[in-house]
């Protein structure tokens, strides 16, 4: 084996070393659990030593293993810059949804993450793709609006996909997963419905 292919190889080895140590990850925090970085390489059967050559801290690691889940779970349509109000609103209700599920098919890690984010002690920082996915979608209608108005869209509707979303709406309003989601796609569509009625020049 040549030692080009020998590098190659070591860093397939480390990729399969992190990939695995994530999913470990993944399932210790969906029992509910907010695993240490020896207890993931412990469930991983990776040595200690090595998992910590990964990640220095757990709450590392339980972050890095929600944003896996997520990059895997979530499929994002390129956008079409051709696509009108309607398209995009079909585009944003679809993603809306996918997150919704994505979060409630993944609520114990997600609390864990939101657990681990909150105090403002831990140097981990949240995910920003929602903002990503949610500025994909909505990028046919920038040359409609102002670029303030169609950053507070994006910003606004960021409340709307994630586990805050479903903390509020299970936790304090009582509703239920299926009666939450409804809320959550009502709320997206009525957030941009409003904005576009809003640059429809009044009649004479």
């Amino acid at each position: 084996m040549s030692s080009q292919e020998k590098s190659f190889e070591r860093i397939n080895q480390k990729r399969r070393t992190r990939a695995e140590l994530l999913r470990a990850a993944r399932e210790l925090t969906q029992r509910g659990l907010h695993p240490s970085v020896a207890e993931v390489a412990d469930h991983a059967g990776i040595s200690r030593a090595t998992a910590y050559r990964y990640f220095s801290a757990p709450d590392e690691m339980i972050r890095e293993a929600v944003l896996d889940a997520v990059a895997t779970a979530i499929q994002i349509a390129p956008p079409d810059p051709d696509a009108g109000p309607e398209q995009v609103q079909a585009q944003l209700q679809h993603l809306v949804g996918q997150i919704f599920d994505m979060v409630t098919d993944n609520e114990p890690m997600f609390r864990a993450l939101l657990a681990s984010t909150v105090t403002g002690d831990s140097k981990v920082k949240r995910g920003a793709r929602r903002i990503g996915w949610l500025t994909g979608a909505l990028e046919p209608l920038r040359p409609r609006l102002a670029a303030a108005d169609f950053n507070r869209l994006v910003y606004s509707l960021s409340l709307l996909t994630g586990i805050e979303t479903l903390v509020v709406f299970k936790d304090i309003c009582g509703l239920e997963a299926q009666e939450a989601r409804e809320t959550t796609l009502w709320a997206a569509r009525t957030m941009l419905a409003g904005l576009l009625d809003a640059q429809v020049p009044p009649r004479a």
